[in-house]
Protein backbone atom coordinates (compact mmCIF):
# COMPACT_ATOMS: atom_id res chain seq x y z
CA UNK A 1 0.00 0.00 0.00
CA UNK A 2 0.96 3.66 -0.49
CA UNK A 3 2.27 5.82 2.14
CA UNK A 4 0.49 9.03 2.29
CA UNK A 5 1.73 12.10 4.65
CA UNK A 6 -0.42 14.31 6.93
CA UNK A 7 0.84 18.06 8.19
CA UNK A 8 -0.37 18.45 11.78
CA UNK A 9 -0.91 22.51 12.79
CA UNK A 10 2.66 22.16 14.41
CA UNK A 11 4.43 21.37 11.03
CA UNK A 12 5.03 17.87 11.58
CA UNK A 13 4.62 14.95 9.18
CA UNK A 14 2.82 12.09 9.83
CA UNK A 15 2.39 9.12 7.38
CA UNK A 16 -0.20 6.81 6.89
CA UNK A 17 -0.88 3.62 4.28
CA UNK A 18 -4.35 3.38 2.20
CA UNK A 19 -5.34 1.84 -0.72
CA UNK A 20 -4.76 3.78 -3.68
CA UNK A 21 -7.71 6.31 -3.65
CA UNK A 22 -8.84 5.25 -0.25
CA UNK A 23 -6.80 8.27 1.09
CA UNK A 24 -9.19 11.01 3.22
CA UNK A 25 -8.38 14.20 3.12
CA UNK A 26 -7.36 14.71 6.53
CA UNK A 27 -7.00 12.60 9.59
CA UNK A 28 -7.67 12.82 13.43
CA UNK A 29 -4.58 12.58 15.79
CA UNK A 30 -6.98 12.97 18.22
CA UNK A 31 -5.76 15.61 21.38
CA UNK A 32 -2.56 16.86 18.09
CA UNK A 33 -5.52 18.66 16.71
CA UNK A 34 -6.17 17.06 12.82
CA UNK A 35 -3.39 16.58 10.05
CA UNK A 36 -4.09 17.60 6.66
CA UNK A 37 -2.52 15.91 3.24
CA UNK A 38 0.20 17.09 2.06
CA UNK A 39 1.12 16.41 -1.36
CA UNK A 40 4.44 18.74 -0.97
CA UNK A 41 6.07 15.83 1.42
CA UNK A 42 4.97 13.23 -0.91
CA UNK A 43 6.68 13.97 -4.02
CA UNK A 44 9.97 15.69 -2.18
CA UNK A 45 12.44 13.94 -3.23
CA UNK A 46 16.33 12.99 -1.46
CA UNK A 47 19.06 16.13 -2.24
CA UNK A 48 21.85 14.74 -4.41
CA UNK A 49 24.89 14.47 -1.97
CA UNK A 50 22.74 13.41 0.81
CA UNK A 51 23.09 10.19 2.52
CA UNK A 52 26.73 9.90 2.58
CA UNK A 53 28.76 8.29 4.12
CA UNK A 54 26.83 4.99 3.35
CA UNK A 55 27.06 1.93 6.13
CA UNK A 56 26.58 -1.11 3.37
CA UNK A 57 24.75 -3.29 5.28
CA UNK A 58 24.14 -5.44 1.79
CA UNK A 59 27.66 -5.83 0.76
CA UNK A 60 29.54 -6.31 4.46
CA UNK A 61 30.90 -9.21 5.51
CA UNK A 62 30.98 -11.31 8.94
CA UNK A 63 32.09 -9.55 11.89
CA UNK A 64 35.58 -11.18 12.37
CA UNK A 65 36.45 -10.30 8.75
CA UNK A 66 35.86 -7.00 8.88
CA UNK A 67 39.70 -6.24 8.81
CA UNK A 68 40.35 -8.49 5.95
CA UNK A 69 38.38 -6.45 4.09
CA UNK A 70 39.60 -3.40 4.93
CA UNK A 71 43.10 -4.53 4.06
CA UNK A 72 41.87 -6.27 0.41
CA UNK A 73 39.94 -3.04 -0.51
CA UNK A 74 42.93 -0.95 0.47
CA UNK A 75 45.45 -2.84 -1.24
CA UNK A 76 43.87 -2.29 -4.39
CA UNK A 77 43.86 1.15 -3.89
CA UNK A 78 40.14 1.70 -2.57
CA UNK A 79 41.01 2.76 1.35
CA UNK A 80 37.60 1.90 2.73
CA UNK A 81 36.61 2.11 6.52
CA UNK A 82 35.00 -0.94 7.92
CA UNK A 83 32.10 -0.87 10.61
CA UNK A 84 32.87 -3.09 13.58
CA UNK A 85 30.06 -4.95 12.10
CA UNK A 86 31.95 -5.29 8.77
CA UNK A 87 30.08 -3.32 7.12
CA UNK A 88 32.17 -1.17 4.68
CA UNK A 89 31.18 2.82 4.79
CA UNK A 90 30.96 4.53 1.45
CA UNK A 91 32.20 8.26 1.98
CA UNK A 92 30.01 8.48 -2.08
CA UNK A 93 28.87 6.76 -5.10
CA UNK A 94 32.02 7.37 -6.95
CA UNK A 95 33.57 5.35 -3.90
CA UNK A 96 30.89 3.02 -3.60
CA UNK A 97 31.48 1.92 -7.63
CA UNK A 98 34.82 1.48 -6.89
CA UNK A 99 35.27 -0.66 -3.85
CA UNK A 100 32.15 -2.85 -5.37
CA UNK A 101 34.23 -3.49 -8.64
CA UNK A 102 36.87 -4.32 -6.54
CA UNK A 103 35.14 -6.99 -5.37
CA UNK A 104 33.28 -8.22 -8.30
CA UNK A 105 29.82 -6.76 -7.45
CA UNK A 106 27.90 -4.84 -9.44
CA UNK A 107 24.96 -3.10 -8.55
CA UNK A 108 22.35 -2.78 -12.11
CA UNK A 109 19.97 -0.48 -10.01
CA UNK A 110 22.58 2.56 -8.74
CA UNK A 111 24.99 4.63 -9.78
CA UNK A 112 25.47 3.78 -13.28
Amino acid sequence: MPTYCYQDPQGFIHERQFRIGEAPKSIDLGARGTAHRCFGAEVKTVPIGSGWPLECVASGVNAKDGPALAQHLRERGCPTDVSKDGNPIYRDAAHRKRALKIRGFYDKNAYA
